[in-house]
Formats: structure tokens, sequence, C-alpha cells
């Protein structure tokens, strides 16, 4: 009789696996299998990403500045060129690992989108808007491209 060596318990010699925990036996007289080292898990190395922004205080606040006059003088029928017009500002700013980001949406083509975003608002008596600014955002970012 030997003792498992997985185990501990006594196994007789004529058993190929341990009856208590089922490891396979090794025959007396054999070599015994030497350890295999554990393999350590690394990270993966992931590079890092520098973002910045480099527009000003004072651009910002005239940028929003006549983003409101565009829409109060024009009582909102020009809000979605007054959208694009910040976005433009925003998003041209951002620097991605030495990359400037570019947007390329436009007023215009925002704008069939808006009418039809503020009849479903009208129609469904508001609770469309929970789904404006979502699909807006999207908008945004299908027009927003590296440079």
């Amino acid at each position: 009789m030997h003792f498992c060596s997985n185990c501990g318990k006594q196994v007789e010699d004529n058993l190929q696996f341990c009856p208590s925990c089922g490891s396979k036996q090794v025959p007396a007289g054999a070599p015994q299998p030497q350890p295999q080292p554990q393999q350590v898990y690394q990270q993966p190395v992931i590079p890092k990403i520098v973002s910045d922004w480099d527009g000003t205080v004072l651009d910002t606040i005239v940028n929003s500045i006549v983003a409101i006059l565009i829409i109060v003088f024009t009582c909102g029928i020009a809000t979605p060129w007054a959208i694009c017009y910040i976005y433009k500002f925003v998003i041209d700013h951002v620097i991605v690992d030495g990359r400037r980001l570019k947007f390329t949406g436009t007023g215009g083509s925002l704008f069939a989108t808006w009418i039809k975003w503020f009849l479903l608002i009208i129609i469904t008596c508001g609770i469309y808007s929970l789904w404006v600014t979502p699909r807006l955002y999207k908008w945004i970012a299908s027009h927003t491209h590296m440079a």
C-alpha cells in the first residue's frame, strides 16, 4: 500500500486512481511527475492615452453668448445651428493622442431631424423628449471624426 500524493489517504498498490479524491496514481518504482511551475498572470500593458482641450475661458463665454443670441433672435428656429456652433467649438478644440477631433455636423443637416423630434414631442405630450437627448448625442458622435 502507498499514500495518495494528492489527498494523503492510503491507496492499494493495484489501483490506478485514488478512491477518495480520484487522482491518478503513479505505480511504485515509476518516476514521479515533476510539478509544473504555475504560470503567473501578467496584466496586459495598456498604453496611456493623453487627451487635452485647448480652448480658453473667453472663447467659451463668447461662443455661449453667440449661441444664446442665435436662439433668442430666431425664436428657437435656429436652435440646430446654435447646437452645431457650440459642439463645433468644443469638439474642434479636443486633442486625443496628439490628434485633433473634427466636428462635421451642420445646422442644416440637423434641422430636419430636429423638426421630426419637435413634432414627436408635441404628439406624445412631451414623453418623447426623454429620447431626444440620447439621439442628439448619437447624432453628434456620428459627425465627430479624427482630423
